[in-house]
């Protein structure tokens, strides 16, 4: 459909879709399958689209990379974080970095940033390849027996250990301790507050508000505890806590409260585990269905590590594994939408945007936006050499975002998926089971609805 011209104010309206609802717009395939939705009126309508909810209710999906440049690096003083999403997401991170805004924000992301300059994080990665090599038992059994299990599992529970060792060097087991499934608890509460239904407040004491609530408390209990032993330590663990507590203000000289403490910790436990977990996971997935990128991969890493665990100094030496974690990204990015609401009216790509709407980038479609990619459904690690991505827009591709609220944690996430994705290929053949669903799961982040079901073959045996 073409773009139209608003009679009340002459200016010119994205294309919106034929066959809207009278009274909901189109709340219920957004709510039924928004991604399938998405994806068909990319094809129908274009780089620029708006769609209306209930009455009143409108809002833009922006797809080309130049327009995504528009919204978070251009003008990005004119857009925000929205409630939309971060809503659910505060309820168990608070006013931590992932929600926060404005002025607050800024000050927290001064105050943290320096904890995740790479060199800060290289001491973590000795950390992630233990807490690796402690699965290899398990999946060197699995291994003989030929056993089919849950890889999305594991990457979860691996990374979320990872996280809480490198944050405040207590491992998180989400199936042996209360912290670790009220963890669990807590963040499948999020997820369901994501769907688009009619909202129940908090305070209604439904089973699930309750079993919620519950969670948080055990989870402050715990934070706050660790916090309060942390400040009576003189010799503190060198991990993110330590560094975070140790942050201060460079005007005021001020330090985080607990409460920021708190809400800063939660926030990378969430961010720091589920993500990278996520992409590990499709990692895995793709290789079942890719052998040659599968081959490269092993020939790359035998013939760096030779059988050895990887060190820091080796990540800079796995460019072929660095560019399989990206292509990975760019097809299944676990952040899989952008919201933010425009403060005032704008335009992008020559459309109108009042102020106060919510504008949704969407990394999925413009990850695989035809104009910018060659054969975009195809997995080609190779267009992550440097030679190939200097020809794209730097916005065709963003999984952590960008501009200046890009993702604090993206170099620990790509030091930490090398070194896993490394260590289980030099190790393991990976087997997905036959006639296993593959299928998305939208509501929160891009997981796999079903898991991944697979058998590891250990090498050389």
């Amino acid at each position: 459909m073409e773009a139209t011209i608003s009679t009340s104010t002459g200016k010119r309206l994205a294309p919106m879709p034929r066959d809207q609802h009278w009274l909901f717009g189109s709340f219920l395939p957004v709510r039924n399958d928004l991604l399938n939705f998405y994806t068909r009126m990319f094809r129908e309508l274009g780089d620029i689209i708006r769609f209306r909810g209930l009455p009143g209710l409108y809002w833009h999906l922006v797809l080309h990379p130049a327009y995504v440049e528009h919204v978070l690096v251009r003008n990005q003083h004119n857009y925000r974080k929205g409630k939309v999403f971060d809503g659910p997401i505060g309820l168990i991170t608070g006013n931590g970095l992932l929600t926060s805004d404005g002025d607050f924000w800024r000050r927290q992301r001064k105050l943290m940033q320096p904890s995740f300059h790479r060199q800060a994080l290289s001491r973590f990665a000795a950390t992630m390849v233990a807490e690796t090599e402690a699965y290899f038992e398990q999946w060197d059994t699995r291994a003989r027996q030929s056993e089919a299990f849950d890889v999305a599992r594991d990457m979860a529970l691996l990374t979320l250990n990872i996280a809480g060792l490198t944050l405040f060097s207590t491992p998180v087991d989400e199936k042996a301790d209360a912290f670790g499934q009220s963890l669990r608890v807590a963040f499948d509460f999020v997820g369901f507050k994501m769907r688009p239904t009619l909202p129940v407040p908090l305070w209604v004491p439904t089973p699930s508000n309750l079993r919620f609530k519950a969670a948080r408390r055990r989870l402050d209990a715990v934070v706050y505890q660790i916090i309060e032993r942390r400040r009576k330590t003189l010799n503190p663990a060198p991990d993110l806590l330590s560094m975070l507590m140790a942050a201060r203000d460079e005007e005021t000289g001020e330090a985080m409260s607990d409460v920021q403490l708190r809400d800063e910790v939660i926030t990378l436990l969430l961010a720091g585990h589920e993500t990278t977990a996520i992409t590990l996971t499709w990692a895995l997935y793709v290789l079942t269905r890719e052998p040659a990128v599968e081959a490269r991969l092993y020939e790359e890493v035998m013939s760096v590590l030779r059988g050895a665990s990887p060190t820091v100094e080796d990540i800079r030496r796995l460019p072929y594994t660095r560019m399989v974690i990206e292509e990975t990204m760019r097809l299944y990015p676990p952040a899989w939408g952008l919201p933010r609401e425009a403060i005032h009216e704008d335009e992008i790509g020559g459309y109108f945007i009042p102020g106060r709407s919510l504008v949704a980038l969407n990394q999925f479609l413009t990850h695989r936006h035809p104009d910018f990619w060659e054969d975009p459904e195809r997995f080609d690690p190779e267009r992550f050499t440097p030679e190939r991505a200097a020809g794209r827009p730097a916005f065709a591709y963003f999984p952590f975002g960008g501009g200046q609220r890009v993702c604090i944690g993206s170099q620990f996430a790509l030091m930490e998926a090398t070194l896993v994705l490394a260590m289980i290929v030099q190790r393991y053949r990976i087997r997905l089971v036959p006639g296993h669903p593959i299928e998305f799961d939208t509501m929160f982040t891009l997981r796999p609805k079903y898991g991944v079901r697979v058998t590891f073959e250990r090498r050389g045996q």
